[in-house]
């Protein structure tokens, strides 16, 4: 998969080059969590900006309601900056979340492969049919009373005539 080049201009609006369209943070957000990998170069220089946006949208999740990284976490993290064990705290994170990120498509696709070999789904085939079952029976059931009914309203009917 390529990298989309997203386009920093000087008003401040992102342009992705892939789509040919304007996008917002967000969209850069929803791009990335889809798997892409993005580039942001500023128009007029052609400066990488990618890890100021990224950071940015980061941020701004950090704001919002449920939150990744804690207060201890960040008091931490910042505490790491300027010192002399700071490149390997950021390679320790890198690959800390690579693995986490590898874990958790583990995870998931056993959980796919025994939601397919669960009962649950057998058991849902099975309470679909009986619900047919059942409402074939009633229609049985009860279809001669209704045309029953049907006959006596309409003789009824008749009968005022």
């Amino acid at each position: 998969m390529s990298t989309r080049v997203i386009k920093k201009y000087a008003n401040r609006r992102l342009y992705d080059t892939e789509d040919s369209k304007y996008v917002t943070l967000k969209d850069i957000k929803k791009i990335i969590a889809l798997g892409q990998d993005v580039q942001i170069v500023d128009d007029t220089t052609s400066e990488d900006i990618t890890r100021g946006l990224l950071l940015q949208i980061v941020s701004e999740q950090e704001l919002g309601g449920s939150p990744i990284l804690s207060k201890a976490v960040l008091k931490q993290l910042i505490r790491f900056y300027g010192h002399p064990m700071q490149d390997m705290m950021s390679g320790y994170l890198a690959n800390s979340v690579s693995h986490f990120m590898g874990q958790l498509g583990t995870v998931q696709t056993q959980m796919e492969t025994l939601m397919e070999a669960s009962p649950f789904g057998n058991l849902q085939e099975f309470t679909a049919k009986n619900m047919k079952a059942m409402a074939d029976l009633q229609q049985q059931f009860f279809s001669p009373m209704i045309n029953t009914s049907k006959k006596t309203k309409t003789e009824d009917d008749n009968d005022e005539l």
